[in-house]
């Protein structure tokens, strides 16, 4: 089958099906194209209590699935492909941060929206790369213990410096892998280049980029620059989503290794099987797990507004 009809199929019975189908910005090109909503992992949960349909497909990975089943427990929540998990998510157990919150009572647990579920009852605020320096300036506490991301977390140590932060060591494998000579080769190579940088990055990457942002900040900052040519600092599918919106700049990756091998296991054929009803797995949670982890994002929601 080839893919135009492959993607036609998949419109035909996600329409006779009433789902709604949700894709990561680091998801292929061609799972974009049916996609009913395309953004970052927050951008796609509050998509999904807007939409009116009762069941919603994830193209993205499991805590992004789990999110929108806190979000929007009424609905049914597929992860189209269950094995797609994310490494920074799984990084750092509940047990771990009840211990540290036993030693350190005094400390603001603020957890990136990249962890789990269980991780996110035992926290208390989330945040966006987008939100991060918002809200952790608004929380009155200056105390603030950050996780998992140190990268994303130094990142906002500097932005807020009137606060006193512990970063749990954690993060993305992918975007920790860029080094300064990753950035010093693509210099060389795209010499009238801005570099748009993810602030998942290690530090120094970060302190040469000429923008630093979420995914979608980064999009959105190229699509309105009047400038031409970009080296883009994060997953390289963001750099192939650009040159399609925007067929008259040119959009160069920082590097090779930027490729997430979890977002890249959901496939056209995956999502054709989940809504064959072969494939696929809906996301079940506790409602007390539901409720703790909840509150959670409820306070990243009245923080970030």
């Amino acid at each position: 089958m080839r893919i135009r009809d492959m993607q036609d199929e998949i419109i035909r019975l996600k329409k006779e099906k009433d789902v709604c189908i949700l894709a990561h910005s680091y998801q292929a090109r061609e799972i974009a194209e049916i996609a009913d909503f395309m953004g970052d992992s927050f951008q796609l949960s509050v998509m999904a209590q807007k939409a009116p349909q009762k069941t919603v497909f994830m193209c993205g990975v499991r805590f992004m699935a789990e999110t929108v089943k806190i979000l929007s427990e009424d609905k049914r929540v597929v992860l189209v492909n269950p094995l797609a998990g994310c490494p920074m998510a799984e990084q750092i157990e509940p047990e771990m941060v009840e211990y540290f919150k036993q030693k350190n009572p005094e400390y603001t647990i603020v957890a990136y929206i990249n962890t789990t579920a269980a991780l996110k009852t035992v926290c208390d605020v989330c945040v966006t790369s987008s939100t991060a320096v918002k809200i952790v300036r608004k929380i009155q506490n200056d105390r603030i213990a950050f996780l998992p991301d140190c990268n994303l977390g130094d990142y906002v140590q500097k932005q807020v410096p009137e606060k006193e932060m512990k970063l749990l060591q954690g993060g993305c494998p992918i975007h920790a892998s860029v080094t300064v000579a990753d950035v010093e080769n693509a210099r060389r190579l795209y010499p009238g280049a801005l570099l748009l940088v993810h602030p998942e990055c290690i530090p120094k990457v970060v302190e040469m980029a000429d923008y630093v942002g979420s995914t979608s900040g980064i999009m959105e900052y190229a699509k309105n620059s009047p400038h031409r040519e970009f080296i883009i600092g994060t997953e390289n599918s963001i750099a192939e989503h650009l040159q399609y919106i925007c067929p008259d700049k040119r959009f160069y990756p920082l590097s090779k290794k930027l490729i997430c091998p979890n977002m890249k296991l959901t496939t056209l054929v995956d999502v054709l099987n989940a809504l064959k009803g072969e494939g696929g797995e809906e996301i079940v949670l506790p409602p007390e797990t539901i409720t703790k982890a909840r509150r959670c994002i409820d306070e990243m929601i009245r923080l970030g507004g």
